[in-house]
C-alpha cells in the first residue's frame, strides 16, 4: 500500500474512533439526564399538617379521592400502603371515556392524566392527610407536565375534586404550602372538578407489587414507598391493599 493510502486509512480510523467516542459521550449524557430525573423522584419534602380538612361524613361511608402525580404505578403503590385506604385503582381522568386507553392517553392529546382513584375510610384517614402524602412523597408539585423521566400532559400534577369540600381543602393546602415556602419552585398543581375516572388496563394494576425489580420501579417508585414508611409511620401499613385481592 502506498504511503498516501496508509495515511488515508489512518485518517479514516481516527475519524471512526472520534465518531464512536462522540456517540458514546452522547449516550452517557442522555443516560445521566434520565438518571438525574429518575433519582430526583427519591426526594421527599417534610410538610406542615393541613390547617383545613374535610369534615367526616355522618354516615361514615367510604370517600373517594382522585389524584394525578406522574406515572400511576408509583402513585398507586404509595397509597396501597396507607392506613384506612380500602382500594386504589390506576386509571385516567380529565378526558373523554372513548379515549381512556393507554396507547391513546400516551399521545398526550386526550386531556387525560394518569391518575389514581383512592377509596378510603374517613374515620381512619382524612382527605387532607391524603393530600399531605401526595405533596410530600408521591410527586414533585413544581414539575410542569412531567415527573422524573416521564414527560407530557398525561403526567401532570392535578387534584380532581369530587365536591366543594375537597376543592376548598385542596386549594387551601396549596395556598398554605406556598405561604410556607417549602419548595424552591412554584407549585403548578391544578385543582379541577372530577368529571370521570376510568380504570386502566389490568396489566397496569398492582404493577409495582408484581414487578418490584423492574429498573423503572427501582429507580423511580420504590423510594416513594420507603419515604412513606419513614415519614408517615402512623399511616403506614405493611401489607398493601391490592386490586387483585378485591377482584377475588
Amino acid at each position: 500500500m502506498s504511503r498516501s493510502g496508509k495515511v488515508t486509512n489512518r485518517l479514516r480510523s481516527a475519524a471512526t474512533a472520534l465518531l464512536a467516542a462522540a456517540a458514546g459521550a452522547a449516550i452517557l449524557i442522555l443516560a445521566a439526564g434520565w438518571l438525574r430525573h429518575s433519582f430526583a423522584q427519591e426526594a421527599a419534602v417534610s410538610l406542615p399538617a393541613p390547617t383545613l380538612d374535610v369534615p367526616p361524613p355522618a354516615d361514615g361511608k367510604p370517600q373517594v379521592a382522585v389524584l394525578s402525580g406522574g406515572c400511576f404505578w408509583g402513585v398507586q403503590a404509595v397509597y396501597q400502603h396507607v392506613v384506612g385506604v380500602q382500594q386504589v385503582l390506576a386509571g385516567y381522568s380529565g378526558g373523554a371515556a372513548d379515549t381512556a386507553e393507554y396507547e391513546t392517553v400516551s399521545t398526550g392529546r386526550t386531556g387525560h392524566a394518569e391518575s389514581v382513584q383512592i377509596v378510603f375510610d374517613p374515620t381512619r384517614i382524612s382527605y387532607a392527610q391524603i393530600l399531605r402524602i401526595f405533596f410530600s412523597v408521591v410527586h414533585d408539585p413544581t414539575e410542569l407536565d412531567r415527573q422524573g423521566p416521564d414527560e407530557g400532559t398525561q403526567y401532570r400534577s392535578e387534584v380532581f375534586y369530587a365536591n366543594p369540600d375537597q376543592q376548598r381543602v385542596a386549594q387551601a393546602y396549596i395556598a398554605q404550602l406556598v405561604a410556607a415556602k417549602v419548595y424552591p419552585g412554584r407549585i403548578v398543581t391544578r385543582v379541577d372538578p372530577l368529571k370521570g375516572f376510568y380504570p386502566a388496563e389490568d396489566y397496569h394494576q398492582d404493577y409495582l407489587l408484581l414487578h418490584p425489580r423492574q429498573p423503572y420501579i427501582v429507580y423511580n417508585d420504590l423510594p416513594k414507598v420507603e419515604h412513606l414508611k419513614r415519614m408517615f409511620p402512623s399511616l403506614w401499613r405493611q401489607d398493601p391493599v391490592t386490586v387483585a385481592a378485591g377482584k377475588r
